[in-house]
């Protein structure tokens, strides 16, 4: 079943190395907390769950970039992510990343294109 395009966001929502925007998506069938983010003038969305353990990665709603606003961190035991690929930098997630989600901007807007997909 191919999942419907839906607006997450507004383009002006995501400020590069800003606040993400959090939202949910389907995974089979069931809902799952996902966010977004703006890096290097482009938006990347991935499902809200470190690789290390299945938490979510905000220590406070939208806050997913390091202190330093360059690498995605998880809050809870500092597993660091490119933020580009999802890729893991450095911490507990062993090489596994982030699990992305398919968007893309249009007219102003941000739009998830279809169900999360293979490792980042």
């Amino acid at each position: 079943m191919v999942a419907k395009e839906r607006v997450i966001c507004s383009s002006a929502d995501l400020v590069d190395l800003g606040d993400g925007v959090r939202f949910e998506v389907d995974v089979q069938g069931r809902p799952e907390p996902a966010f977004a983010v703006r890096y290097g003038g482009r938006v990347y969305a991935y499902l809200n769950r470190c690789a290390h353990m299945p938490m979510e990665l905000d220590w406070k709603p939208g806050k997913f970039f390091d202190v330093w606003g360059l690498h995605l961190i998880c809050s809870t035991h500092g597993a660091t992510y490119a933020p580009d690929t999802g890729r893991c930098l450095r911490g507990p997630c062993f090489e596994e990343g982030l699990i992305s989600v398919p968007v893309e901007e249009r007219n102003g807007r941000v739009i998830v294109k279809g169900d999360p997909h293979g490792r980042g």
